[in-house]
């Protein structure tokens, strides 16, 4: 049994299916930091736990297998709302949701992603990222600026060519959303921050396919 959290607030326009990390599962505290964010923006979650965090393993789960339940956690959104059905995560999972995408039968309306990994730390390299010229989906890339798995100007030389992309600086912020409060611009908190950039991505989406 695929153990799930759905969080959905009063008059939510979107839900996300959001993937955790190679660190940790979907009740860690950053997962539910970026689960009530979302919901207080109107954005429902569905949270999930990969096998290897389920049998307790340390070591992730193969692209397969982490691409089959990112596909079977969508599929049990779909059964739960009509909302437009968004998908991403955090690091590990996002990417693994951006092959997910490619490899497995479900359309997302777009994807988010939290912390995209895209290399090791101080390993920077850009292979990580290349399956991601393949998407036609629109992509919402929200990174820290002291993220050492997303080097600045790497990731800006990746997103730039994607024509569906957007790529949100959180300023000061690292890998796991640690800010630096007094030299931090944005004075909101990051997950609130990650969770007013993708209402606003959201909605101009819904815009455009609209004609507004």
């Amino acid at each position: 049994m695929v153990h799930e959290i759905w969080q959905c607030p009063d008059a939510a326009v979107a839900a996300l299916v959001l993937a955790h990390g190679a660190g940790a599962g979907m009740r860690h505290r950053n997962m539910q930091a970026l689960a009530d964010a979302f919901a207080a923006r109107g954005i429902a979650t569905l949270r999930f736990d990969f096998p290897f965090i389920e049998e307790g393993r340390k070591r992730v789960d193969s692209p397969a297998v982490a691409t089959a339940r990112i596909a079977a956690a969508f599929r049990g959104a779909r059964e739960r709302t009509r909302l437009p059905l968004w998908l991403g995560g955090h690091s590990f999972g996002g990417r693994m949701a951006s092959h997910a995408v490619l490899t497995e039968e479900i359309a997302p309306a777009g994807l988010v992603f939290c912390s995209f990994p895209l290399h090791a730390p101080g390993k920077p390299g850009t292979e990580r990222a290349r399956h991601l010229a393949q998407i036609r989906l629109p992509m919402l890339f929200l990174s820290g600026t002291r993220d050492d798995l997303a080097t600045p100007t790497l990731l800006e030389q990746v997103v730039q060519p994607l024509p569906t992309a957007k790529l949100h600086w959180l300023d000061t912020a690292d890998h796991g959303y640690r800010v630096l409060k007094r030299q931090r611009g944005d004075k909101a908190g990051v997950f609130d921050e990650m969770a007013r950039e993708t209402r606003a991505f959201v909605d101009a989406l819904s815009a455009r396919l609209s004609g507004q």
